[in-house]
Formats: C-alpha cells, sequence, structure tokens
C-alpha cells in the first residue's frame, strides 16, 4: 500500500497523520483474516465504473466486471447524489443478480475528492470496508456518504 502510505505521509498535521493511519490499520487488519468480497460497481448506464477500484481492493474487495458474479453492487455516478441514484436505480436491476437477491445493493455518492485528499480518502475506505463487510465495520456514514438500497 505504498500509495496509502504516501498519501497520509503527506499531512502535515502530525495529530491528523496519526489518526489516519490508526484507521487505515485498524481496516487493514481487519480484513487480512476475511476472505475476499466479489463486488462490481457500475454506472447509471449499467457498465462497469472504475473510478472506485482501487479503493475497493483495499479494502478486500475482488473487482469484477460482471454483474451476474458480483455479491455486492455499488452505483456510483459522477456528478450524481444519493437522491438522484435513488429514481433512478430501480430500472436498472434486474432480480436475477445475486447482488440484488442478497439485497447487497449500495449506492454512493459522488465523493471524487477522495482522489487527492487523505481524510475523504480514509473516509471512503471506511464506507467501502462497511458495505463489503456489514456488521464488522461500523462507522456511521451510512446515509451521508452512501446508503444501502433495499429492492
Amino acid at each position: 500500500m505504498s500509495f496509502l502510505n504516501a498519501l497520509i505521509n503527506n499531512v502535515g498535521d502530525e495529530t491528523l497523520r496519526e489518526d489516519l493511519q490508526e484507521r487505515v490499520d485498524i481496516i487493514l487488519h481487519k480484513i487480512k483474516f476475511m476472505d475476499k468480497v466479489p463486488v462490481i460497481c457500475l454506472d447509471t448506464n449499467n457498465t462497469p465504473n472504475h473510478v472506485l477500484n482501487v479503493l475497493l481492493e483495499t479494502v478486500g474487495g475482488e473487482v469484477l466486471e460482471i454483474v451476474e458474479q458480483a455479491k455486492v453492487l455499488i452505483y456510483h455516478q459522477t456528478n450524481t447524489g444519493m437522491g438522484q441514484l435513488m429514481g433512478m436505480v430501480p430500472a436498472l436491476l434486474e432480480k436475477e443478480w445475486p447482488a440484488v437477491a442478497y439485497n447487497r445493493v449500495y449506492l454512493m455518492e459522488d465523493t471524487s475528492a477522495f482522489l487527492s485528499d487523505p481524510v475523504s480518502f480514509v473516509e471512503a475506505m471506511e464506507d467501502m470496508a462497511e458495505m463489503l463487510y456489514p456488521g464488522y465495520f461500523i462507522f456511521g456514514n451510512e446515509g451521508k456518504n452512501w446508503t444501502s438500497f433495499a429492492v
């Protein structure tokens, strides 16, 4: 995770840097003992959206290209909020998709800032960990940055 170390090490405030490192370490330690989760991120055209792939892989996701193989489905669209996604997603879902059958469909707010901001990146890591491993991670951001979408 050299990119992650570099991102955190660039934080000037030592207290913040230590806090971010501790939060990352907790996630990385826990996922060492868990199986990878087959996940796909789609846009509102139902095509794979690769913006979140690095983040998903960092928190234990096995990023797939075929929705029928994924147990977790995340909808994320640039410049689109969760409210807008809630109106679009029902028409995009297929009931035979495993993620839909398992009720593991999530909507993610467009938080593109995580790509360059260490605090946003760690928050996005926490969000992804909570989506991929519900019950093992509870950071309290559901409804703020992401939401579970019950079909």
